[in-house]
């Protein structure tokens, strides 16, 4: 029987989603409590391998299990007992062998957080910016990524994709008082595209670059031509979204 996990976490302290040798991951955090506590190996496959130190609000697992010998909200307060406490289960969902979390996922959501004045309460997931910024600019230059498909120069260099193709469904910047978010929507997302597509329209914001700038780095294919990769500390995946009834009533 297959099992979706829907879960939230706080990725500060880790080195992202997937398993690694020598550094705590999100997926091994999450294969040790479901092993210890359903007394089995249990594999979780995510939707989206999320960097190290990048946060979601709302992410979406999968594991395959025989038999749970409880019910799912014994099995998401013990989960969540165990788990440290940066890391939470929000739902368990039982759903047919087919399903897949990555895969069938129609888009996802990352939301980048940033403050313009120090606040010790923004400290943990958004990034304090001290220069001044043209908001006004970089909402407009945005826009042009609705323009382009192929995203190369915004991917790390170093990954094995057939296509840096992506289409982007939303992408806008919004502010309230210090507090700015880059809001963008996508069917899929390059390695690091995000923070680089930030650290752009950052640059932009700035005074450093024109917006139109913007089209001939695209158009370039060429990731030493876009800005820097912003820090980690502000970007969450906000959410992901799968077909309509594509749970179908199944949530616990």
């Amino acid at each position: 029987m297959r099992y979706f996990v829907e879960l939230s976490y706080l990725g500060t302290v880790y080195h992202g989603w997937q398993l690694q040798p020598n550094a705590v991951s999100i997926q091994e955090k999450l294969e040790d409590a479901f092993s210890k506590i359903l007394r089995k190996q249990i594999r979780i496959h995510g939707s989206s391998r999320t960097d190290t130190g990048v946060h979601a609000r709302q992410q979406y697992a999968y594991f395959d299990v025989e038999d749970i010998e409880m019910s799912f909200k014994d099995l998401v307060w013990k989960l969540n007992s165990f788990l440290p406490e940066d890391i939470s289960i929000n739902e368990i969902i039982p759903l047919t062998d087919e399903a897949h979390a990555r895969f069938d996922a129609l888009n996802r959501k990352y939301v980048y957080r940033i403050h313009l004045k120090k606040d010790p309460f923004l400290i943990s997931n958004s990034l304090f910016f001290r220069k001044p910024l043209d908001v006004e600019k970089m909402n407009e230059a945005a826009q042009i990524l609705f323009e382009y498909e192929d995203f190369e120069c915004f991917s790390k260099v170093k990954t094995d994709v057939n296509t840096f193709n992506c289409t982007i469904e939303e992408a806008h910047w919004v502010q309230n008082d210090h507090q700015l978010e880059f809001h963008i929507k996508a069917n899929r997302f390059l390695r690091g595209m995000v923070r680089a597509i930030v650290g752009t329209l950052l640059d932009i914001g700035e005074g450093k670059m024109d917006i139109n700038d913007l089209r001939s780095i695209i158009e370039s294919k060429k990731r030493t031509r876009a800005g820097r990769s912003i820090e980690a500390i502000g970007l969450t995946l906000e959410e992901v979204n799968y077909p309509d009834n594509y749970f179908n009533g199944k949530k616990s």
